[in-house]
């Protein structure tokens, strides 16, 4: 498989997450690491070039950095996962994404919509079982996961392990202020009478 991914990372739940990952989700084994998918799949890593580069940085522009956390369990079929809160940011990211690449549906258009998720297991039901009363137990003794996403990693698979081809920062909130305010200025027609 060659292809590529861009998720947020997040390795503040790695404490909770990561031996029911090891256990129940074969991605863990593969280096997938601790994650939301924004958009997958995406194109071959041959095909990413410096011009693809700015078109993800441009959509990625549109978000400012947030804080979010992780406390409600949430299932598919096969899946247990944990659902962030909240949950609009990362709609926003894929949404953007998904303006800016068209071509490429988050997993490949197979669902409706967007569902943000931290996938903990995947499998079958009795994994997904399995890994959903385990995360119960830890999610009651545990302190919440609260993090901030304030990066999105590009991932790509062209050797059979995912690995992190590059990082993109999201600006802070002061930061995408004034960006997006310079971008506002730069395309209105009344900028030059400022």
């Amino acid at each position: 498989m060659c292809t590529s991914a861009l998720v947020v990372e997040v390795s503040a739940a790695e404490p909770v997450v990561a031996d029911l990952r090891r256990r129940f989700d074969a991605s863990a084994s593969l280096g997938v690491p601790t994650h939301i998918t924004l958009l997958f799949p995406f194109m071959s890593p041959a095909e990413i070039t410096s011009n693809v580069i700015r078109h993800i940085e441009s959509a990625l522009s549109l978000v400012p950095a947030f804080d979010f956390s992780l406390t409600q369990i949430g299932r598919f079929p096969a899946t247990t996962y944990l659902t962030p809160d909240p949950v609009e940011p990362f709609v926003a990211l894929t949404t953007a994404l998904v303006e800016r690449f068209p071509q490429y549906r988050p997993y490949g258009g197979v669902h409706d919509g967007t569902v943000p998720h931290l996938t903990v297991a995947h499998g079958d039901a009795a994994t997904a079982n399995s890994a959903a009363t385990a995360l119960e137990e830890r999610l009651r003794i545990l302190e919440p996961i609260r993090t901030r996403c304030s990066s999105v990693s590009l991932l790509e698979n062209s050797s059979g392990r995912w690995k992190q081809m590059r990082v993109f920062d999201l600006l802070s909130f002061p930061r995408f202020f004034a960006f997006q305010r310079s971008r506002v200025m730069q395309r209105s027609p009344w900028s030059a009478e400022l």
